[in-house]
């Protein structure tokens, strides 16, 4: 990734490494010990679980609930649901699924040769779907060397979510006609919330269109077509979050996304998830991103809108290391790790441009070979429209300066109203004046080593290794500091939030086959 650096000691940025890994390895023991119900269903979903019943509870559910009340998900539900095909109580998944659903077949833990056999037969139906996933990545890969990729960065990142996939679909067009590199549908709102992933294509809802297979598959087959036109490859993003986080991951993977919102501390903090089921889904989750291929992105910048951007800046440079230690651990390179940060001081503070260039060259800085994710102001948006474009172009000139990698654009009337199209093509104009009249600025901005900038970043980089340090005094490490509210002034206590009743500690029998052929090799 292009950009000018700033010279960090490099003892302290190794610190600071250090102790994130130490902050997040008993995260990932626990996260090793557990299974969920997401994780489970996903797993299903790989095996090529699709549909819903007459009231449109997709079928995985209804399997997964149905082993639940008969086994418990402490073994995974690979053995009992494969073992009843091996026994030959239904043909497929679907029909198995379908008399569960109305008790007729009933479900065990099978031992000896029987969960051999399970096992075996549960392997080879995942590995399919895996394999599905291997296919799709090798795509894409070879449509951007036929169509050609965006000529430079920072990728121009839009938003486009009307509720209605079939409005979206052609806005998302306009959209990458008119420069957009990436196109985001948002999550209808309160999806995060529901512990089911809807079926089908959808024409309805509130701030986002719902995230289900169908809308992916829709959605990247008119931004193919798009891509053809233009001769560069158009990149779908959406969110794998919330209560069905492993399993949206799965179909992202399946329907071939490029980019995905998947933070390891978002749920716990803005949607009140239990952390531990939280944790335990983000691992599963970026495997499987991992082998697909998918760009993460992560939600720093959510902090800034809580929290104060000057005294807050530290707590999203720990959370960036922590999302980068969790996202290598699970098998992500550097260069799928959109790690976020935020265009979010407030502008009536004396220097705060010069606060957000030396924000965003830290977040450069120490991540230099990351696609940084870099976020429009937000929380300081008013009614006043030409403050807002302003403020839109002071962001894209901080992004130009300091070499990001993924810009998302802003609209002057973020916050305020639902943008008008309009709005979306002035900003866009936006970013391409700046991007053109600055070009390789960011070759020729060098702070000086003792100046504002640079002391700025080097008391932000202090201030996140004294965080880490006291994360680490807490008896349950960040558990104990997210209850505390350490991150966007949100307290969130390990035995509370929603889907904890989801959460199960692995019994030593526990198998599934999606968790041995995603473990990255080490």
């Amino acid at each position: 990734m292009s950009g000018t650096t700033l010279a960090l000691d490099p003892v302290t940025v190794r610190k600071a490494r250090s102790l994130a890994r130490k902050a997040g390895r008993p995260i990932v023991r626990l996260a090793q010990q557990h299974t969920t119900v997401s994780v489970e269903r996903a797993t299903l979903r790989l095996a090529g679980l699709r549909g819903a019943d007459p009231d449109g509870t997709p079928w995985v559910n209804r399997l997964v609930d149905a082993v639940r009340a008969d086994t418990g998900i402490e073994s995974g539900v690979s053995l009992p649901v494969w073992d009843a095909l091996v026994r030959g109580d239904a043909a497929d998944l679907e029909e198995l699924a379908t008399k569960a659903a109305v008790g007729s077949v009933r479900f065990r833990v099978p031992g000896g040769r029987d969960a051999t056999r399970a096992r075996s037969a549960a392997s080879k139906a995942v590995g399919a779907g895996i394999r599905r996933i291997d296919a799709r990545r090798r795509e894409r890969e070879r449509l951007v060397r036929r169509w050609g990729d965006a000529p430079q960065t920072p990728w121009i990142y839009l938003i486009v979510a009307t509720g209605d996939i079939y409005e979206d679909m052609p806005q998302a067009q306009a959209a990458a006609r008119a420069g957009a590199d990436v196109i985001a549908v948002i999550r209808s709102t309160g999806q995060s919330l529901l512990d089911y992933v809807p079926e089908g294509p959808t024409r309805e809802g509130y701030a986002g269109t719902y995230a289900t297979q169908e809308n992916f598959r829709l959605m990247r087959a008119a931004l193919d077509q798009t891509s053809a036109e233009l001769g560069r490859y158009v990149r779908l993003t959406n969110y794998a979050s919330g209560l069905c986080m492993p399993e949206i991951a799965s179909l992202a993977g399946l329907e071939r996304l490029d980019m995905m919102l998947n933070d390891s501390m978002y749920g716990i903090l803005f949607r009140d998830i239990n952390p531990v089921r939280t944790f335990v889904d983000q691992r599963f989750s970026r495997q499987v991103h991992a082998r697909a291929g998918i760009i993460i992105n992560t939600g720093e910048d959510n902090y800034l809108t809580t929290a104060d951007a000057v005294d807050a800046a530290h707590t999203v440079t720990v959370s960036q290391l922590l999302n980068e230690f969790f996202a290598k651990e699970a098998g992500l390179a550097d260069w799928q790790l959109g790690l976020g940060h935020a265009f979010e001081v407030n502008p009536d503070l004396p220097d705060s441009f010069r606060l957000e260039l030396a924000h965003a060259m830290l977040a450069r800085s120490l991540f230099p070979d990351a696609p940084l994710k870099w976020m429009p102001p937000t929380r300081h948006m008013t009614g006043d429209v030409f403050r807002g474009y302003l403020l839109d172009g002071f962001f894209n000139l901080v992004g130009a300066m300091t070499g990001q990698s993924i810009l998302l654009v802003g609209m002057m009337t973020e916050a305020v109203v639902t943008p008008w199209l309009s709005d979306r093509d002035l900003a866009l104009q936006n970013v391409r004046y700046v991007m053109n009249a600055c070009g390789n600025l960011h070759e020729d901005f060098h702070p000086p080593p003792d100046g504002f900038i640079a002391t700025r970043a080097r008391q932000v980089l202090a201030e996140s290794v004294e965080l880490l340090e006291q994360i680490l005094d807490h008896d349950k490490g960040l558990l104990d500091a997210i209850a505390d509210g350490t991150f966007g002034l949100m307290k969130r206590p390990t035995d509370g939030g929603r889907g904890l009743d989801g959460v199960a500690r692995k019994a030593d029998v526990y198998y599934n086959p999606a968790t041995e052929l995603l473990e990255p090799t080490r």
